[in-house]
């Protein structure tokens, strides 16, 4: 094997456990919002080391930067879909708290008004 292939062995089997802890910090982790932080760092550097791990057997820098760039756009679209499942979750909350049939039975059967 050569120097290429141990970096590629190590890089890849890098990312395979990042993607590994990112999954059991969706399984453990207690809220959505600690759930959406695993799984967003731990899966862009998983990718990001498997991206590295692949360099090195491409054939030539294009197939290197079209790779880089699928990274950098999967980076990008994690980070925005982890912005707006937040956000969703927060108003959700807020409904949950504030105006759901359940909060409101609660308040009523307390003799509360809101």
């Amino acid at each position: 094997m050569t120097i290429a292939d141990w970096v590629t062995l190590a890089a890849c089997s890098l990312g395979v456990f990042f993607f590994i802890a990112g999954t059991a910090g969706i399984l453990r982790f207690p809220d959505a919002y600690s759930r959406l932080h695993a799984l967003t760092k731990a899966d862009n550097l998983g990718l990001g080391l498997i991206a590295l791990g692949l360099a090195p057997q491409l054939p030539d820098g294009w197939s290197i930067a079209k790779l880089a760039l699928v990274w950098l756009l999967a980076v990008l679209a994690a980070a925005t879909v982890a912005q707006l499942a937040a956000r969703a979750g927060l108003r959700l909350e807020g409904r949950v708290a504030h105006g759901s049939e359940a909060a409101v039975s609660d308040r009523e059967a307390r003799g509360q008004r809101g």
